[in-house]
């Protein structure tokens, strides 16, 4: 599904990019959507090529590090999906073997072109809150079914919902506020038959701002997924990005319209002047998850700056476990940068 939802169509539909190969182990899907694609089930067919400049591993967590690790040392550029790795060590090897091998490694961090996000980020850095003092973050389902999907929900590394949707929220956290002072979690399991992590709370402690983030996999009826307080005022946003319903039913992205979400998720802008209520309906700026491709072609051909870069996903996995440490210890975790 990931690379058939997320990353095919961006590959593909990209003119500075060559879908080349997809390995598919016991299947041949790839080949359906992609006629000129080879389809290999082997790895090392991928690896052992040498018109292969990218390798974009998408694989369950618990594999990402030691295939990304065999791309670098096949001398290929890496972007890997989230989570990154299922350790800080882990991060760490692969930014120091990508340095070594003069390589790009990169995490698949897409939400950060989510529609409600850009928006989100937008009204931030105009400050029109003011100075912000507490944040929330939610990104919550309902899946009370056990998923079929064992990597996610067999207990091991890189399962449960931490390492799932915890990445995603992490990440949009760090990348409005930078890294905070300490961490805070609960993280609990919920549904019924559940061996893993379903739902948690992680509060993100900076001086003057606490950030809150929430994700459950049997949430119904979610409230907003972005509120965000200054002393100006708030801003409330629902999630309501596009693009992965329009890349589920297989319409091509790069077109005029893409990630443009209907007018009635605007957010709303609320402010307090001379004690008066004031509500501004903000519209969602277009999201586009092949913004970060175009970036990557950037990046490998002229050397641009990563907007994704390798550090960043080590720092995700640096709140991940300092939130297990939290649970574990049910204490606040200081973070150490």
């Amino acid at each position: 599904m990931s690379g058939k939802v997320f990353h095919a169509p961006f590959i593909h539909f990209h003119p500075g990019f060559e879908l080349t190969a997809v390995w598919e182990r016991s299947k041949m899907n790839a080949s359906l959507d992609y006629p000129s694609v080879q389809v290999v089930t082997q790895l090392e067919d991928i690896l052992n090529n040498p018109a292969i400049e990218l390798v974009v591993v998408n694989t369950p967590t618990a594999t990402h590090f030691e295939y990304a690790q065999k791309a670098l040392l096949a001398g290929k550029h890496v972007i890997v999906e989230k989570a990154f790795t299922t350790t800080e060590k882990e991060a760490d090897l692969l930014i120091d073997l990508a340095k070594k091998m003069g390589k790009i490694l990169s995490v698949y961090q897409n939400r950060r072109w989510d529609s409600d996000f850009q928006t989100v980020e937008k009204i931030i850095k105009q400050q029109l809150l003011g100075n912000i003092h507490s944040a929330t973050i939610r990104f919550e389902r309902f899946k009370d079914i056990l998923s079929a999907k064992l990597h996610k929900e067999q207990p091991g590394p890189g399962a449960g919902l931490l390492m799932d949707l915890g990445p995603h929220i992490i990440d949009q956290a760090l990348v409005l506020f930078g890294m905070p002072n300490a961490v805070i979690a609960d993280i609990r399991t919920i549904r019924d038959h559940s061996l893993v992590d379903d739902d948690f709370i992680i509060h993100l402690l900076y001086n003057q701002l606490r950030v809150t983030l929430i994700s459950s996999l049997l949430v119904a009826n979610s409230p907003e997924a972005y509120l965000i307080h200054g002393n100006k005022g708030s801003f409330v946003k629902e999630r309501a990005d596009i693009q992965e319903n329009a890349l589920m039913q297989n319409q091509q992205p790069f077109t005029d319209q893409w990630g443009v979400e209907p007018e009635i998720h605007a957010g709303r802008l609320i402010t307090m002047q001379n004690g008066i209520r004031k509500e501004v309906i903000i519209p969602a700026v277009a999201g586009n998850y092949g913004l970060f491709y175009e970036n990557i072609f950037q990046s490998i051909r002229f050397n641009q700056p990563l907007v994704v870069s390798g550090l960043e996903g080590k720092n995700v996995m640096k709140i991940i476990e300092a939130a297990q440490k939290s649970q574990a210890d049910k204490k606040w975790v200081p973070i150490n940068y």
